[in-house]
């Protein structure tokens, strides 16, 4: 198994220090943890269901910055912001599991993760489209084909089965929405960022390739029509094989 280095964050909670992809207690489960407090981990972002020429009004931006000062955390997160103009826009991260992770061949998968991420949108507020948190889905899944986004008829649309809006889909399911808890003053559409935890258990299976690659996916969802900024702060996975190589 590869060395691990552990630590306790400030709320308690223990945390990888580094990326760990090691066999579970049931044979042939893949465990893997990412820390975005110790660089990307592999992960890219991509964003989908928005024009091909999206321009400057959609304020995309996505990569490692600075945790929000209100967190009071240090390190990094992954952040993925978008401004929703299309009432339609998917944001997401990818990360690809391989052969050499304990991936095997054919093989398929049940996904479970552990999503900490930090979020401004806050409870019950009211926005354009829908509310800024609860009408933003977080989805998260698997694919044995590697997500990406293909122009057709002038939009950028996922080429997997990430669902629309609040549905889910073959290759990401719903895990909940972005609402901070925080309650907003009158009119207000974002609130302090706050730390929150997921844990979700993806709806479908995943067959790995035959060259034994599968890729995670997760992101979020949005049917309000404003700007929406969150930043992933670690993402856990378990991969329990369902089924015997082929």
């Amino acid at each position: 198994n590869p060395f691990v280095v552990q630590a306790v964050a400030p709320d308690g909670q223990v945390v990888l220090r580094s990326l760990s992809i090691t066999r579970g207690a049931v044979e042939g489960t893949v465990e893997a943890s990412f820390d975005f407090s110790q660089g990307d981990q592999g992960w890219d972002a991509g964003f989908a269901d928005l024009p091909s020429d999206a321009g400057d009004d959609y304020e995309l931006e996505s990569g490692l910055r600075d945790l929000p000062s209100e967190l009071d955390e240090d390190g990094t997160g992954y952040l993925l912001q978008s401004h929703n103009r299309s009432d339609d826009v998917f944001m997401y991260l990818t990360r690809k599991l391989t052969a050499e992770d304990g991936i095997v061949a054919g093989r398929e998968y049940r996904v479970s993760f552990t999503i900490k991420f930090a979020s401004n949108a806050p409870s019950g507020a009211v926005g354009i489209g829908g509310a800024p948190g609860e009408a933003v889905a977080l989805k998260a899944g698997a694919s044995g084909v590697e997500p990406r986004a293909e122009e057709v008829d002038g939009y950028d649309r996922l080429n997997v089965d990430k669902g629309n809006n609040s549905e889910g889909g073959t290759a990401a399911s719903v895990v909940g929405n972005i609402a901070n808890g925080l309650e907003p003053e009158d009119g207000e559409t974002s609130v302090p960022y706050v730390s929150l935890t997921r844990e979700h258990t993806h709806t479908a299976t995943v067959t790995a390739d035959e060259e034994g690659n599968l890729w995670l996916i997760v992101g979020t969802d949005s049917g309000f029509e404003g700007l929406t900024a969150i930043y992933f702060q670690s993402i856990d996975v378990t991969l329990t094989p369902v089924t015997a190589a082929s």
